[in-house]
């Protein structure tokens, strides 16, 4: 029986996620499968590849032909390394431990540039927080001028009505002081 290691599409319209699947080459895509290895979620930042390590390596090494997108998932977590460097082992090229070692420092080497995009894309998100902050500093300072410029006029419109309003008052006695001296 042929096997491949594909993927089989999950989720809704719009949101689709993957199980990572070994299954017969003729069973359709979402159809029977043999083994779920592991599961591929492209909708995060940056895309979330969860895998069984060992069973991955072990379908590869019994024979399972994985798709394009998988061999690159696959990849991208080691085991088409791991299965190259057993393959040396095998060949008496090196050791085992040999091998172990060199696949260790592969998966260091791929942490350490996981590690440095993660700081740098958290550095940038810290950076643009930093800017929308500031941004809105200054358009809240210049809010806060405006309103104290209408404030200010405000108080002066009601300072002159009442200023008005006094003298208004003062004239309307007067002319009733000087009837009742008169």
């Amino acid at each position: 029986m042929a096997t491949k290691i594909r993927l089989a599409r999950h989720g809704h319209k719009d949101y689709a996620y993957y199980h990572i699947v070994v299954a017969d080459s003729r069973s359709p895509r979402d159809g029977k499968i043999i083994e779920r290895l592991g599961s591929y979620n492209p909708n995060t930042n940056p895309a979330t590849i969860q895998l069984n390590f060992e069973r991955a390596l072990y379908w590869v090494g019994v024979g399972a032909q994985p798709t394009d997108t998988a061999r690159h998932l696959l990849s991208v977590e080691g085991v088409m390394l791991m299965k190259h460097l057993q393959g040396g082992v095998a060949k008496g090229a090196f050791s085992a431990e040999e091998a172990q070692k060199r696949f260790d420092a592969w998966k260091a080497q791929h942490q350490a540039k996981d590690d440095k995009v993660s700081k740098a894309e958290a550095d940038k998100k810290a950076a643009a927080r930093k800017a929308a902050l500031a941004q809105e500093v200054e358009a809240n300072k210049a809010k806060a001028a405006e309103v104290l410029k209408k404030r200010q006029a405000a108080d002066e419109a009601l300072a002159a009505a009442a200023q008005e309003a006094a003298k208004e008052a003062a004239e309307a006695e007067a002319p009733a002081a000087e009837e009742a001296e008169a």
